[in-house]
C-alpha cells in the first residue's frame, strides 16, 4: 500500500474561511490516523484576486488552529510551465487538440445550441479538423477530447458511485491561449505530481471530479481516492453565510474561541463518532475515517460552539489562558487591558481558577478579570448599579467600619465579619455580599466576593468601597 497522502489546496483570495478550516482538519486527520502526509498547495493561478497579504493570512489561519503541513507549500503558478507540457503531451497523444475558435464564433455556437434547446457549449468544431486549416496569426486554446459516450463515475467516499453521462461533457479548455492552465487542468497535474492519493474537499467540485478524471484518464494516470462533502448550512438550512459564521478564523480568534474548541467543533460539522461530542484532537485522529463523513450537510450553531469553547476554557491552564487573554486584548486593540492583564500576571492568574467556570470565551474572560485591574474609580455596570442603592449605601458604610478593624486580611476573617454584621443586621450573608461585590467589581457576577478582596488587597478594597460610599 502506498503512503496516504492528502492535500489543502485553498486559493489566496481572503482569509482561511470557516468551511477550508473543516477542509484542511479533515485532511489533516485523515493523513495523521493514516500516518500519512498532508501537503498545502497554495491555488495563485488568479494574479489579480491572490495576494500575498492573502496567502500569509492562510498560513497564519492553520497555523494557528493547529494543523501543520509537510514540506514547503507550493504555489500553483509557479509550475505553469509543467501544466503547460502535460498539456502538449496530451496533443501530441491525440487526447487533446488545438482550437482557434474566436469569442464570436463560440457565442454563435452557443446561440446555435439554445435554440435547438440544448446546453449552451463548444461543439467540437476543431476536434477532427487537420491543423493545416488553422488561421493565421490565432493563438489556439488547448481543448481536450472528453469521451463522446459513456459513462465517467466518481467513486467517492461520501457520495458513493456519482454517475455522469459521458454526452453531457462538452471538449473543455485545459491550456488558454496565453499558455496559462485553466484550474481544472492545473489540479490534476499538480495532485499527480504531488503524489496525492486522497482527495477530500467539497460537494461543490463533484462535477469538477467528472472532468478531471477525463485528464487522468487521458494521461494514463491513476484517479485519486475522492470524499466530497456536504458544505456547511446555516442554522436555517441556507448556505453558510457571514450573518451564520462564514468568516475567517481569525474572526473566532479575534472573538476569544479556542483552537482546540474551534477543531473539536468543526470536525463535528460533517464527521461523527457515535454520540461523542468533546474530544480531543488526539481522540480525533485516532477516530478519524472517511467511511465516518455525513452525506447530510451540517448546520452551524454558534450556541453549540460557546458551549464547547467553555468547556475547553473550564479545562484549560490557566497560564496558557493568560497568555491567550493578552494576545487576544492586544490584537483587538484593547490597550488597557492589554497592559492591565500585564502589570498584573500573578493577581490574574490567581483569579483565573474562579473566573475559568464562568466564561464560554476568552472576551468573556477578559471582562471578568477587568475587576483586578480596573482604574479608580471603576465602572459599574447597570445591573450592579441598582444594587447600590441608598440603603445599601449606608449599609456599606457599616461594612468599611467593620473592615477597617480587622488584624489579618484574609477570606476567612473577611467572610467570619462579614457573616457577624449580616446577623446583627438581621440580614443573609448575601444581602451584604451583593452590594459589596458591586461596589468592588463593578458587576453582578464575580469570582467569591472575599476572595476577590485579598486578591486585589486592602488598600484598593477599601479606596474602591469608599468611592461607591461617597459617590451621589
Amino acid at each position: 500500500m502506498p503512503q496516504v497522502v492528502t492535500r489543502f489546496a485553498p486559493s489566496p483570495t481572503g482569509y482561511l474561511h470557516i468551511g477550508g478550516a473543516r477542509t484542511a482538519l479533515f485532511s489533516w486527520a485523515f493523513a495523521k490516523n493514516q500516518g500519512g502526509k498532508m501537503l498545502l498547495r497554495i491555488e495563485d493561478t488568479d494574479r489579480e484576486r491572490s495576494t500575498e497579504a492573502a496567502v500569509t493570512a492562510l498560513v497564519d489561519g492553520l497555523k494557528w488552529l493547529g494543523l501543520d503541513w509537510d514540506g514547503e507549500p507550493i504555489s500553483q503558478f509557479a509550475r505553469a510551465g509543467r501544466h503547460a507540457e502535460v498539456a502538449h503531451e496530451l496533443v501530441k497523444s491525440g487526447n487533446a487538440y488545438y482550437c482557434y475558435c474566436s469569442p464570436e464564433e463560440l457565442e454563435q455556437m452557443r446561440e446555435e445550441a439554445r435554440a435547438a434547446g440544448k446546453p449552451p457549449r463548444y461543439n467540437g468544431y476543431w476536434r477532427d479538423r487537420d491543423q493545416s486549416e488553422a488561421p493565421e496569426g490565432v493563438k489556439p486554446v488547448v481543448r481536450i477530447k472528453a469521451p463522446l459516450s459513456g459513462e465517467i463515475v466518481v467513486k467517492d467516499h461520501v457520495q458513493g458511485d456519482v454517475v455522469f453521462k459521458a454526452e453531457n461533457l462538452d471538449d473543455f479548455i485545459i491550456l488558454r491561449s496565453d499558455g496559462t492552465p485553466t484550474y481544472m487542468h492545473a489540479v490534476v497535474v499538480d495532485d499527480h505530481d504531488m503524489g496525492v492519493t486522497h482527495i477530500i474537499r467539497g460537494d461543490d467540485h463533484l462535477t469538477n471530479a467528472a472532468r478531471q478524471i477525463v485528464i487522468y484518464n487521458a494521461m494514463g494516470w491513476t484517479v485519486p481516492e475522492m470524499a466530497h462533502i456536504p458544505l456547511i448550512h446555516g442554522p436555517d438550512g441556507a448556505k453558510l453565510s457571514k450573518r451564520h459564521g462564514a468568516l475567517g478564523v481569525e474572526a473566532y480568534r479575534q472573538m476569544g474561541y479556542l483552537p482546540a474548541a474551534l477543531r473539536n467543533y468543526l470536525a463535528r460539522l460533517g464527521w461523527s463518532h457515535g454520540d461523542d461530542e468533546i474530544f480531543s484532537t488526539e481522540q480525533m485522529v485516532e477516530w478519524f475515517s472517511l467511511e465516518a463523513l455525513n452525506k447530510g450537510a451540517a448546520r452551524f450553531d454558534f450556541v453549540k460552539l460557546e458551549n464547547i469553547n467553555g468547556h475547553y476554557i473550564r479545562e484549560a491552564d490557566p497560564e496558557y489562558l493568560y497568555r491567550v487573554m493578552i494576545d487576544t486584548a492586544r490584537e483587538i486593540g484593547r490597550e488597557d487591558d492589554t497592559n492591565g492583564l500585564d502589570a498584573n500576571h500573578n493577581t490574574v492568574l490567581a483569579a483565573l481558577p474562579e473566573l475559568q467556570p464562568r466564561a464560554k470565551t476568552v472576551l468573556e474572560l477578559i471582562e471578568l478579570a477587568q475587576f483586578i485591574y480596573a482604574a479608580r474609580p471603576i465602572t459599574i455596570d447597570t445591573a450592579a448599579q441598582a444594587l447600590l442603592t441608598p440603603e445599601a449605601k449606608q449599609l456599606l458604610a457599616s461594612v468599611a467600619d467593620t473592615l477597617r478593624g480587622l488584624a489579618d486580611w484574609t477570606v476567612p476573617e473577611i467572610d467570619a465579619a462579614m457573616r457577624q454584621l449580616a446577623e446583627a443586621k438581621g440580614l443573609k450573608l448575601g444581602k451584604v455580599a451583593q452590594p459589596l461585590r458591586a461596589a468592588l467589581t463593578g458587576r453582578t457576577v464575580s469570582p467569591g466576593i472575599f476572595e476577590v478582596m485579598v486578591l486585589i488587597g486592602r488598600e484598593e478594597s477599601m479606596a474602591r468601597l469608599q468611592d461607591q460610599i461617597s459617590a451621589g
